[in-house]
């Protein structure tokens, strides 16, 4: 054990571990990327990060630059939870309900809750908060990483929920978001604290970019690149700075607590699985029942089903036998009745051949066993992995027939198995095609699906990361594509906010292209990825 590590033990009541076999398990997050960190804490309260915060940040002001990682359950795919030779602070520990106020649907918890541990003890008071995202993400991730879930259509994403964060600012401040008036603005930008710095500045910022934010916040980009949360501070003569974190990936501070709203419980989903040889079919059908506010309409190319059923899975009575094709699977949470009598109406314009199956308590094993097809397609390869470097990315309704032209072209070119899968209702899809990890010429070649894919994705007017932020892996790309003067005004918001640099400083608009792509992994990850 070294000497830091030893010293950061006797500060903290948490842990702190140098040793190899620790520093290899968080070597990896679920991206394609591998780089070893040089420490892992293991925090106990909001007042070990604070300590831990400025102690690197007080070295880092001595030029001795370490830079520092928030991780909870390692579930990014972009490499956002891997620290370049620094600290890794993983929140596992900061995993408790704090309060909870049944009656205002309030509740307060640690960062390092996961959802099904909050959903689980919600449900006690008949609340939940209905996220679609990984069972095992904590709140601080989802907050971090602004996932678009498969529900966000409907509900919103994790933004709808959260009231107030609590945030470990780069010196160890501890900063408690709310929305301020004009008045507590300007007595915050007097204090003398880092606190007292960013209102101060943040304001400034914000009035001298008054002309970009303003044409920023008409033209939605469906982008989480840098910081696009930006144009939500200001409301009339009140800002937050709350939206910044959203998507932030811990590059402007280390969230610790959160206040979230919750709601009631809803019933129990019903879902309707429809089956199309033909795209326009499946398009059209999905454009029909996105009109009564589904919970999710998932989107998934037969080449994935198929594969399924090869693992092993039983889908025949789901599916049509066909070589090729399309599914739709929605499902309903709300006026359940209703809505399956319209889409069964909506049924009837569709050709006869045309496969619908309604959930009934007879049925409702085999659809679940279709919605684990997703799971049994991404981890059924065996000398290879299906590595996610092209996923969660913004792509318009009106566009996914010319996307899967492209993809066939591409397809072709780069000799991959590309099947789309993703979310009619929030847009967001994804492609997992296999590599073999081991091959010498790995790295060039998904750099070349990296890139090719993300032109395809801009040819189609989508965003490559429309549905989570751009990490290490996705910033390859859109640092490059980024303008200018957005660039500079998120270059500022993350000096405003961490004048050394310390916070996770290889990731967003500080990822380097070279160290990214020479730090592919080289052997495949356990296949749990769900």
């Amino acid at each position: 054990m070294g000497k830091i590590t030893k010293y950061l033990n006797q500060l903290i009541v948490g842990n702190v571990f140098d040793t190899p076999e620790i520093l290899e398990a968080y070597s990896t997050d679920r991206s394609v990327l591998k780089i070893k960190p040089k420490f892992v804490a293991f925090p106990e309260s909001t007042e070990d990060i604070r300590k831990l915060m400025r102690f690197f940040n007080q070295i880092a002001a001595k030029e001795i630059p370490v830079s520092v990682t928030a991780r909870g359950t390692g579930l990014d795919e972009g490499g956002a939870d891997l620290s370049s030779g620094g600290l890794v602070i993983s929140t596992e520990k900061l995993n408790r309900m704090l309060e909870i106020d049944p009656r205002e649907r309030l509740v307060r918890v640690q960062a390092g809750i996961t959802l099904r541990e909050l959903n689980t003890a919600l449900s006690v008071s008949g609340l939940t908060i209905p996220i679609g995202g990984h069972n095992n993400d904590t709140i601080g991730g989802l907050i971090s990483n602004t996932p678009v879930d498969d529900s966000a259509g409907k509900y919103g994403g994790i933004e709808s929920f959260v009231e107030r964060v609590e945030v470990i600012l780069a010196n160890g401040e501890c900063l408690q978001t709310s929305r301020l008036k004009k008045y507590n603005i300007a007595k915050k930008a007097t204090e003398k604290s880092l606190e007292g710095d960013i209102y101060r500045k943040i304001s400034k910022l914000l009035k001298t970019n008054a002309e970009l934010v303003s044409e920023m916040s008409k033209n939605p980009t469906h982008d989480y690149s840098g910081y696009p949360a930006i144009v939500k501070l200001q409301y009339k003569d009140t800002l937050d700075l709350m939206p910044l974190f959203f998507g932030a990936q811990g590059t402007l501070g280390v969230i610790s607590e959160v206040i979230l709203k919750a709601v009631p419980l809803s019933k129990r989903p019903s879902r309707v699985v429809a089956t199309f040889k033909e795209l326009d079919a499946a398009l059209e059908f999905a454009h029909k029942v996105k009109s009564l506010r589904p919970r999710k309409i998932n989107f998934y190319d037969l080449k994935i089903i198929q594969e399924a059923r090869e693992s092993g899975k039983n889908l025949d009575g789901v599916i049509r036998k066909l070589e090729d094709g399309f599914v739709v699977l929605v499902s309903f949470d709300g006026r359940i009745n209703s809505c399956v009598k319209k889409v069964a109406n909506i049924q009837k314009e569709f050709p006869r051949n045309t496969k619908f199956i309604f959930e009934t308590p007879e049925n409702r094993l085999i659809l679940n066993e279709f919605e684990n097809a997703l799971a049994a397609y991404l981890n059924s390869a065996k000398s290879s992995e299906r590595v996610p470097i092209l996923t969660d990315f913004y792509l318009p309704a009106r566009n996914v027939s010319g996307f899967l032209k492209d993809l066939k072209v591409l397809e072709q070119k780069l000799d991959l198995d590309l099947a789309l899968f993703g979310s009619y209702a929030t847009s967001i899809y994804s492609l997992r095609p296999k590599f073999n990890l081991e091959d010498k010429d790995f790295n060039k070649k998904a750099a070349t699906f990296l890139r090719a894919g993300a032109y395809i994705i801009d040819r189609q007017d989508g965003k490559l990361a429309g549905g989570t932020p751009e990490g290490r892996l996705k910033a390859v790309v859109t640092n490059t594509n980024m303008k200018d003067a957005e660039q500079i005004l998120y270059s500022e918001v993350k000096r405003i906010f961490d004048q050394n640099n310390i916070l996770n400083p290889d990731v967003k608009l500080g990822a380097n292209s070279k160290f990214t792509l020479t730090h592919f992994r080289s052997t495949s990850l356990p296949k749990i990825m769900l």
